[in-house]
Parts: C-alpha cells; sequence; structure tokens
C-alpha cells in the first residue's frame, strides 16, 4: 500500500534532472538505501524502481533513518541540489510504530539543514513521535491515517504540495464548488449559469444578498468518557467554525446546543443567543459530561424538546439536527430514531450524523441516508463530514426559495476545507 502511495505521488510529479529528484530510504531496525535522488531521472525509472522494493524485517530505527538522510541520501555525491528559491528539501516519512531511537534532536538537525518534514502516521503509532519530526507548521506537516489500506487518501495533498502542472483541475476540483478553471500554473473556480461566485472565491450563491431566510440549527454533542478531553475541544472548534458561516439573528438564523452521556444537558436554547459572539463563548464555556453514551434519550429530547416552541423553534422555518457521537449507545435508540427520520421526511427538518458506529448512524439519519450520515474512525478527519452536508431541503428548481439552507451548506463545506488546512 505504501508503494502504490509513493507511485501516486511520482505521477503527479515534474520529474526530470532539471526539475523534481526523487529518493527512496528502506528502514526497519537497519537503514537501505533503496535508490537515491540521482539515480532515476524518468518518472517510469522511479515506477519501476518503487515496484522492485521489499520490506524488511523487524525494528522501528527512524532517528537512524533521519540521519542517513541528513548525512547520505541529501548529500552532493547522491544527487541532492543547493536549497534554493527554485529546489526545495523535502522528506516524507511514513512510520506505523514507536521508534526505538530517539527522533528529537536528529529532527531538529534535519530541520536546521534547510529538510523539509512531512510526517504520516498509520495506525497505533506515536502522535508526539510525529510531531516531533515534522516541520512547523503542524497541521500542514502532521497526517495521520487508520491503516494503509486508506493511506491513498493523502495522495491528492502530496500531489499539490509539490506538483506543478498545466493542468491544476486535473488533481482535484480544489474545492471549487461547482467548476474549476484551469489556467496557466494555477486555478480559479467558476459558477454555473444562474450562480454567482461568493467573495471566497470558491462558492456559488443561487440568490443575491446574504442569508436572508431563516434556520433553527441544534447541534447534539456527544459528551461521553470515550470521546476524551481533546477531541471534544475539536468538535467545539467545530461548531464554532460553523456559527462563524452564519448570519444570527432573531429574523434568520438560530443555534442551540444540547449535550449528552448518561443524562441529556440543554446547554443553550434556541434563540437565547441573539449574535454569533454569544454563541461562540457559551460553546467555549461548555464543560465535558464525561459519564456514558445515551444516545436514544439524547435523540429523544432533540426531537421532542429541542425543536420546540417552548425552547425557540420558529414554525415553518427549515429545521437542521447534527448530532456527534463516537460510541455504540448504551440505551434503545430505535423508536427515537424512527421520529427523527419520521420528521425528516418533512421538508421542513433534516438529521446529520456523525462520527460512530457505522449502523447506528444509517438509523438515526434523515432520508436519503447516505447524504445525512458520516462514518470515520478518527476524530482528526471531522472535517470530511463536509461533503455530508448536502441537507435535500431546497426544491432544486427553485433554491432561492431557501437560500439560507443552500449557503449554509457551500460555506459550511469552505470552513471545514480551511479547519482540514
Amino acid at each position: 500500500k505504501v508503494k502504490v502511495f509513493m507511485s501516486r505521488v511520482i505521477e503527479g510529479l515534474d520529474v526530470g534532472p532539471n526539475s523534481t529528484r526523487v529518493g527512496v530510504i528502506n528502514y526497519a531496525s537497519a537503514v537501505k538505501d533503496e535508490f537515491s535522488l540521482k539515480a532515476h531521472q524518468s518518472k517510469a525509472g522511479l515506477l519501476q524502481a518503487v515496484r522492485g522494493m521489499e520490506p524488511l524485517s523487524t525494528g522501528t530505527m527512524t532517528g537512524l533513518a533521519i540521519q542517513f538522510a541528513i548525512s547520505r541520501a541529501f548529500s552532493d555525491s547522491e544527487g541532492a541540489r543547493v536549497r534554493s528559491p527554485n529546489f526545495n528539501k523535502v522528506a516524507i516519512v511514513v512510520t506505523d510504530g514507536r521508534p526505538q531511537d530517539a527522533v528529537q534532536e536528529v529532527s531538529a538537525r534535519a530541520r536546521a539543514a534547510g529538510i523539509e518534514i512531512f510526517a504520516i502516521g498509520v495506525g497505533r503509532v506515536d502522535m508526539h513521535t510525529l510531531r516531533q519530526m515534522a516541520s512547523e507548521p503542524l497541521d500542514d506537516h502532521v497526517d495521520y491515517v487508520e491503516s494503509y489500506s486508506v493511506i491513498e487518501k493523502l495522495t491528492h495533498k502530496f500531489q499539490e504540495a509539490f506538483c506543478v502542472v498545466s493542468d491544476l483541475c486535473a488533481t482535484g476540483d480544489h474545492d471549487c464548488e461547482q467548476i474549476c478553471v484551469s489556467i496557466p500554473g494555477a486555478y480559479k473556480c467558476a459558477c454555473k449559469e444562474g450562480f454567482t461566485l461568493n467573495s471566497d472565491g470558491k462558492t456559488c450563491s443561487a440568490c443575491s444578498g446574504g442569508l436572508g431566510s431563516a434556520l433553527d440549527l441544534v447541534f447534539l454533542i456527544d459528551g461521553s468518557k470515550s470521546v476524551r478531553p481533546e477531541n471534544f475541544e475539536l468538535v467545539k472548534k467545530f461548531i464554532n467554525q460553523i456559527v462563524d458561516s452564519l448570519e444570527v439573528s432573531e429574523k434568520q438564523a438560530q443555534v442551540g446546543l444540547v449535550q449528552y452521556s448518561s443524562s441529556v444537558r440543554q446547554e443553550f436554547p434556541l434563540g437565547q443567543f441573539k449574535n454569533k459572539k454569544d454563541i461562540k463563548a457559551a460553546v467555549k464555556k461548555m464543560s465535558y459530561m464525561e459519564k456514558g453514551t445515551m444516545t436514544g434519550q439524547a435523540l429523544k429530547y432533540l426531537v421532542d424538546s429541542s425543536f420546540s416552541i417552548v425552547n425557540g423553534a420558529r414554525p415553518g422555518v427549515p429545521k437542521v439536527g447534527i448530532v456527534f457521537t463516537d460510541g455504540r449507545s448504551q440505551d434503545y435508540i430505535t423508536d427515537a430514531a424512527k421520529k427523527a427520520k419520521d420528521l425528516g421526511r418533512s421538508p421542513e427538518f433534516s438529521l446529520g450524523a456523525g462520527i460512530a458506529p457505522n449502523d447506528e448512524l444509517r438509523e438515526i439519519a434523515s432520508e436519503p441516508v447516505a447524504e445525512h450520515y458520516f462514518y470515520t474512525a478518527d476524530f482528526r478527519t471531522i472535517s470530511r463530514i463536509g461533503k455530508k452536508l448536502q441537507m435535500k431541503i431546497c426544491v432544486e428548481e427553485d433554491p432561492c426559495e431557501c437560500k439560507s439552507i443552500v449557503k449554509f451548506q457551500a460555506k459550511v463545506e469552505d470552513l471545514i476545507n480551511s479547519l482540514q488546512r
């Protein structure tokens, strides 16, 4: 799987003696120089060399491998060029375990020598070690995947980071909501007929003006012990990014927040806060309950209470619930989930769900289920939920009738992509 990942990245590079050069180091208890920067000057040669690689034996001497990169792989004799605006030195380290030697000091020496280090962790990797190795900013240089079977999903990131191609849109949509247009050495986003490009340069609007229509949005957040404090903070950050995208007022968007674990606690109801600043402050102050996972009880509260008139919901206003859970419920969810689905058949209500487990998410989410649920094994990939927040509330023939939902979807996706970066 790593060989496939390397091959995909190489395929997107401009390989040649005067452009990009690639070398590979294979390490375990010892270090093997598979091929140097000067060994292959064509893409075909590199790909053939990667296919011929074989795994080594036991051990994880990551520090030794980084020292080899400094003293040998990035030396003049091995084909490295002087670091300049035209030639950067980049190392991508892929590891799936805790190193058996020290990496902090040797990584610091590598960075001081002008080597930019990207660290990719797989499975049960030690995340602290990855952060010790990687260059700043760490958010851009540290990546994690659950297993080698999904490491290919990082291909697009490195193709974008390293390659200069004539058709940039061929490597992805670059977060353009509708149309990606390649121009020499760059790209730009465009919109279909009847839509206009927003100020972010990526999203499109079917209607002029701001978020003029109303929206009632309630978050239902898992505060159980299994979430862990650091992930709870990630969810709070994600909520506030979405709040930033809304126009909050009595006549426009209203936001409510409910946390649950062994019990259900309404943090604040719809309409309590009239502006984004107060909502975000309340989200930041939310304390972590850290007990059980009574998802059925929480869903019942969301459907019966959170969207009731007494708790600030407005009749006839589109209602959206976003549920975050990371563990199997300790109570019965079927009745509450069925009621949520029944409401979801109304054009006024939509329920999206993530993060786990898969079967319960499907049972909770509104129809069509494929567009309303998201599963991931790791909170750090929470950003990908954006593509699943495609709420089918609007009548496609006349999207202007619910422009708040159209813009909500577009802005959330853009903000989630920013959060990922």
